[in-house]
């Protein structure tokens, strides 16, 4: 026999074209051939001396760590709430109290009359009940809050990039795909026009070569369109390291703990944490209101100064003065009963929001849960029977068009399902690693 497996007999000669590593082609398709070879291996050899600057999804995440605006502004806030619960905790300055009393405007003579007198003070006010000390837990339940906020935000930093370097390993690696098919399509070509000058094909057949060549390149360019927008993407988080070759190991995640594991600790999650001390920081403000109700009042002691003589000739006496100052809440109705019943209404509301917060996730984690276990089972399907069934359907297509049994119409559109089927496993597990990102956000995990 002339021929054997994965090769293409010209009519009447021995002459083969095989399509999976080219055995004996003319020579100038030969040349050409091994020019694409030379290329291909050089640019390999090129890749393999930056192996190791490649990039991978844990560095990408450390990168984003490092400095993310978001979660160092949180942090910040953080940190001004825990300095403002400081000086919560402490009294009013005291007020220094000064000036001149009772002098006559006629003359301005301090010395004239017996009551003028140069005072000077310091009074010191003391807010009412235990306000002070609730409002000093108040401030510092709301850094409790704005701290969880934080961790929150680096889980939430985690997932999306997580997400945003998994989206473009998967458009670089369908660039590869389509390219291995965009060579073999070219080799068709190539070989349908040898073809067609011996008789052996009609000039539709090196059409419809052309053709889907053409739409391969199309492929080609919108998903390298897709790859810039996703390094565009990941450039938000780690800058100009988004520019590196990305690693061509599929990323690796975290295993995921037993969904009942993340069920239990969605009460921990920051985004709940942070609600719970909201919620907290307005039960705080309740026994604020509360204190509203007690008197307020303030302390202070006056030196007064007298000038001038008494009728007996001898100075005046200076004096010393002290005195309390009480604040009577005696007409509550339209001051201290509506800001209770306003910070009561402010807590329910803050419980609320914690309540419809912890169901949404586990909203999110049924659903997420339920995506990644049925993308799991697609995966399967597909490298246990889908992508054979494709690879099997091709080559009986080149066996079948080899025979003459089958049109080249037939063998290109297998071609172009075991690349989509390529494709869509590739998306699959993408995906699936996407929805397990997604519940590692849920069970806490960060690096």
């Amino acid at each position: 026999m002339c021929y054997s497996r994965n090769e293409i007999r010209s009519t009447g000669s021995c002459r083969t074209y095989r399509l999976n590593g080219i055995a004996a082609l003319p020579r100038h398709m030969s040349r050409l051939l091994l020019t694409r070879s030379a290329v291909l291996t050089a640019l390999l050899a090129s890749l393999s001396t930056t192996a190791s600057a490649d990039l991978d999804i844990a560095e990408a995440v450390s990168l984003a760590l490092t400095d993310d605006p978001v979660v160092a502004a949180s942090q910040a806030r953080a940190q001004a709430l825990r300095d403002s619960a400081v000086a919560d905790g402490q009294l009013p300055d005291p007020q220094l109290k000064t000036g001149i009393y009772n002098l006559p405007v006629d003359d301005f003579d301090v010395s004239r009359e017996p009551s003028t007198q140069f005072r000077l003070g310091l009074v010191q006010e003391f807010p009412r009940g235990d306000s002070r000390h609730y409002k000093k837990k108040q401030t510092e339940w709301m850094a409790s809050a704005e701290q969880a906020n934080t961790e929150a935000a680096r889980r939430q930093l985690v997932r999306d990039v997580r997400k945003g370097f998994l989206e473009l390993y998967y458009q670089l690696q369908a660039e590869q795909v389509i390219s291995e098919t965009r060579d073999l399509f070219a080799q068709l070509v190539d070989i349908t026009q040898v073809h067609y000058a011996t008789g052996r094909v009609s000039q539709q057949d090196v059409l419809r070569a052309s053709l889907e060549l053409s739409r391969l390149d199309d492929r080609t360019t919108r998903i390298r369109t897709e790859a810039d927008r996703g390094r565009a993407t990941l450039s938000k988080w780690i800058g100009d390291a988004a520019m590196l070759p990305v690693s061509q190991d599929f990323p690796a995640l975290p295993e995921l703990p037993p969904r009942e594991d993340i069920e239990t600790g969605l009460s921990q999650h920051p985004v709940i944490l942070a609600q719970a001390a909201r919620l907290e920081a307005s039960n705080q403000q309740i026994r604020i209101a509360h204190e509203q109700f007690k008197p307020g009042w303030s302390a202070g002691l006056e030196y007064r100064k007298r000038f001038g003589e008494d009728p007996n000739g001898a100075d005046r006496a200076d004096m010393v003065a002290a005195m309390v100052t009480v604040d009577l809440p005696f007409f509550t109705a339209n001051r201290q009963d509506k800001r209770l019943s306003a910070s009561i209404e402010q807590a329910e509301s803050v419980q609320l929001t914690r309540d419809n917060a912890l169901r949404e996730l586990k909203q999110m984690l049924d659903a997420d849960y339920a995506n990644w276990q049925r993308l799991g089972e697609r995966a399967d399907l597909y490298s246990n029977q889908l992508l054979n069934a494709a690879t099997s359907n091709a080559q009986a297509s080149l066996n079948a068009y080899q025979s003459g049994v089958t049109e080249f119409t037939t063998l290109m559109r297998a071609r172009i399902t075991d690349l989509d089927v390529r494709l869509e496993e590739l998306r699959v597990r993408v995906d699936r690693a996407k929805a397990q990102a997604s519940l590692l956000y849920l069970a806490g995990e960060v690096q």
